[in-house]
């Protein structure tokens, strides 16, 4: 028995529950010192939407504009019964247990403060905070399926009382109302907001840290509206450590994370510090995946020798990805992707499908016409509501690959199971990094770093998200389009025999060309001359016999020595 309890202590001494974590000097660790590399998602969409993520930015970016037009189809009750579907069925249990299935360690939650609180205009008493249980009961849900597959829980408060920036959609801001920074309420209630969350989450060892405020974008006396060039930056560093000292009433424990002006990045004029457990966030899009573009951010935590994690970032191709944890990999950076679930969506982890019937919501609300009844509106609203469950969303392998495997695996996997004899969809190329699996010329938006290189990289947006250019046909297939002289595709093929197949290739160009095949060791197996078809979608089919497969997988490339080609697929018989 003596014995047996001695097991047990040991085991409970290297094993605890606790898990808590700390910054160490420039690392954050958990509560055995060891170093944590917060490898995240940020669950965007969730509380709050922004109009991209809807299709809906044309016309209504924030969320209470988004509000606004379902309302005026279905009505305030209508709006309300959308969003309590939305709500339920965005993030769920099922949710967590998968993103801890594919390796992330962590969650952002980027929160709206009107779950938890209601708008200053609205307290029935002015000063008075009216708490609301709906957010609090959300986060903590999410926090137990967080702390079931032991992952960290990160509180971000995307969405402050009057909003914390000029870009109004990722705040849900009413410019017609007072700001965050145009109000001494709205600050006092986020005050009294993170006060509020510190005393509920206090002793929970899988809470990450509070990430204060998200992308803070304002001028308080530059001239960039988003406050990129602001040099004192003074109101958000007093607002920052006045929330602090709040939490730290409170709860001792937990990580302070602090943003910059100018969506996260423009640290000027920060005063010393005034917490020690303590980390800086920034925020990356759209530039290089080289030291020089976070070198502001390695300086940074040189300087005051405290923890940096890149907040938020994504919305690149799979290239960008892979790239970017590299980086930060050889850093010590954590991270969390942006976002988890949008309609429409190939940069993210999974897609929420789009319905006819919603698309004629979007058509009626961009181009007015004969308004859809109130009937019709619900049921398209709820069923992309029920889409959103983890159940009905498309798994994209291609983006999980980019972001796990391939960080440090260089080698090629099969995208499907492909054989021979059989069809062979063109856009069923192997999984692997650029110059491995595939070869595309325009693969990756650089815009923010050269604005001559910005780039919808997939042009045709469809179904993966690396450079290679997938468009859907009027019938719903999917090809290969775009092509550009010099790139290729891999596909491995499992042959059920040695012997010589024909291959069926079915195609479509506007002027005569060429491709050739080869295997992946450079030896060519044939050249094919392609004739024009007339048009884009005008598909032909051209028979190539004598390619030889030996039994099993067999590594086959297609070379496009033209512009223009668009391939469909091909048949091996």
């Amino acid at each position: 028995m003596k014995r047996a309890i001695l097991l047990s202590a040991f085991l409970l001494s290297q094993f605890g529950t606790s898990q808590l974590l700390k910054t160490n000097g420039q690392k954050i660790v958990n509560d055995k010192g060891e170093n944590i590399q917060l490898r995240g998602l940020g669950l965007g969409g969730w509380m709050l939407q922004e109009g991209y993520m809807l299709k809906t930015a044309d016309f209504a970016g924030p969320q209470y504009k988004i509000k606004e037009k379902i309302a005026e189809l279905i009505g305030e009750d209508g709006m309300n019964e959308f969003y309590k579907a939305y709500l339920k069925n965005g993030i769920t249990k099922q949710d967590i247990d998968f993103l801890k299935k594919v390796g992330f360690n962590s969650i952002r939650l980027p929160m709206h403060y009107n779950l938890y609180t209601l708008p200053i205009e609205k307290e029935p008493k002015k000063g008075q905070n009216t708490w609301l249980e709906e957010g609090f009961k959300m986060t903590d849900d999410l926090l137990k399926w967080c702390a079931d597959n032991k992952m960290y829980l990160i509180l971000d408060l995307h969405a402050a009382p009057g909003g914390q920036g000029n870009d109004a959609n990722i705040s849900d801001n009413d410019k017609t109302k007072p700001s965050l920074w145009e109000s001494e309420e709205n600050q006092n209630k986020t005050i009294a907001l993170w006060k509020k969350l510190a005393e509920r989450y206090k002793d929970e060892p899988w809470i990450g840290g509070y990430d204060l405020i998200n992308e803070p974008n304002i001028n308080f006396t530059g001239k960039n509206p988003n406050g990129t060039d602001e040099m004192s930056n003074a109101p958000l560093w007093k607002l920052q450590k006045d929330i602090t000292e709040a939490i730290r009433t409170v709860d001792k424990k937990h990580i302070i994370i602090i943003e910059g002006n100018g969506w996260g990045n423009n640290y000027n004029g920060l005063t010393p510090l005034w917490d020690n457990n303590m980390a800086f966030s920034f925020h990356k899009y759209w530039n290089y995946t080289d030291d020089a573009t976070i070198k502001f951010a390695l300086d940074l935590r040189e300087k005051h020798n405290i923890p940096i994690w890149l907040g938020e970032t994504g919305e690149n191709s799979n290239v960008w990805f892979t790239e970017l944890i590299q980086l930060l990999d050889k850093h010590n950076i954590g991270y969390a992707f942006w976002p988890m679930k949008k309609i429409d969506n190939i940069a993210g982890i999974t897609n929420v499908k789009i319905t006819p019937e919603y698309q004629k919501l979007l058509d009626y609300w961009q181009n007015g016409g004969e308004k859809p009844s109130r009937e019709f509106a619900r049921k398209a609203l709820m069923q992309i509501a029920d889409n959103y469950k983890f159940s009905n969303v498309e798994i994209k392998n291609d983006v999980i690959d980019a972001m796990f495997r391939q960080t440090n695996d260089a080698s090629t996997k099969p995208f499907k199971n492909l054989q021979a004899p059989g069809k062979i969809f063109a856009t069923d190329y192997d999984l692997g990094r650029i110059g491995s699996a595939y070869l595309d010329k325009d693969y990756v938006n650089l815009w923010v770093s050269d604005p001559e290189k910005r780039s919808e990289w997939n042009s045709g947006n469809q179904l993966r998200n690396d450079g290679v250019d997938i468009y859907k046909t009027k019938n719903n297939q999917y090809y290969i389009g775009k092509t550009e002289s010099g790139e290729w595709l891999q596909y491995t093929i499992n042959a059920k025999a040695d012997k010589a197949y024909t291959f069926d290739i079915n195609y479509a160009c506007n002027n005569a060309a060429k491709i050739r095949i080869e295997d992946a060791s450079g030896k060519q197996l044939s050249t094919v001359s392609l004739a024009s078809t007339g048009g884009n979608e005008n598909w032909k089919t051209v028979s190539v016999k004598g390619i030889s497969l030996k039994k099993g997988n067999n590594k086959i490339r297609i070379y496009f020595e033209n512009d223009g080609v668009n391939l469909n697929y091909f048949e091996v018989k």
